[in-house]
């Protein structure tokens, strides 16, 4: 990386770990878990700090300079804190990274998944891919697919209207999971 590579992604290190953590706060809100029945465990929290996350970083990569970069940021904050918590968890140094690879290779799978169907207005391959992501396989409750499905376009839609400039300071905000579902 050089030295002008390093400065511009240092300049927006901060703000990304301050949107990864709203990211974060966002997958956390109960009523996914409660209502939804999306699985209590370190898949199902993956899956939705995944899926937050790529909502926030799609919005940004729409932008033009420094966007892309700021959604780097945001990418990089991730993988830095699933390094962390797989540390905190235990697993020893030597397989660290290769679970953070396997983690890497599976929201990038599902960002390509939660893309394609969006950018197409497909919401059948949408359901299909948070079905097969959230509730890994399994069936989920009567309608939370749906009821994902639309808080998932309202955040969507939600995060577009929030100003570039708010972002780069680190500022986003995302519904409460009940009203986005709606």
């Amino acid at each position: 990386m050089g030295l002008l590579s390093l400065i511009r992604h240092r300049r927006h290190e901060r703000a990304g770990f301050e949107l990864y953590g709203a990211a974060v706060a966002a997958a956390r809100d109960p009523f996914l878990y409660t209502a939804l029945g999306v699985p209590d465990t370190l898949d199902g929290r993956f899956d939705l700090v995944g899926l937050h996350t790529f909502l926030l970083i799609q919005r940004l990569k729409r932008e033009p300079a420094p966007g892309p970069a700021l959604a780097q940021a945001v990418f990089d904050a991730m993988f830095s804190d699933m390094d962390i918590n797989l540390r905190e968890m235990g697993v020893g140094d030597l397989s660290v990274g290769r679970k953070v690879r396997v983690m890497w290779e599976a929201f990038h799978g599902r960002a390509a998944a939660y893309a394609a169907a969006m950018h197409e207005g497909d919401m059948a391959a949408l359901d299909a891919a948070l079905n097969r992501n959230v509730w890994r396989g399994e069936l989920p409750p009567d309608g939370a697919t749906q009821a994902l499905r639309r808080g998932v376009l309202a955040q969507d839609a939600h995060l577009a209207t929030q100003p570039l400039a708010d972002l780069m300071h680190g500022t986003v905000e995302f519904l409460r999971a009940e009203d986005a579902s709606r």
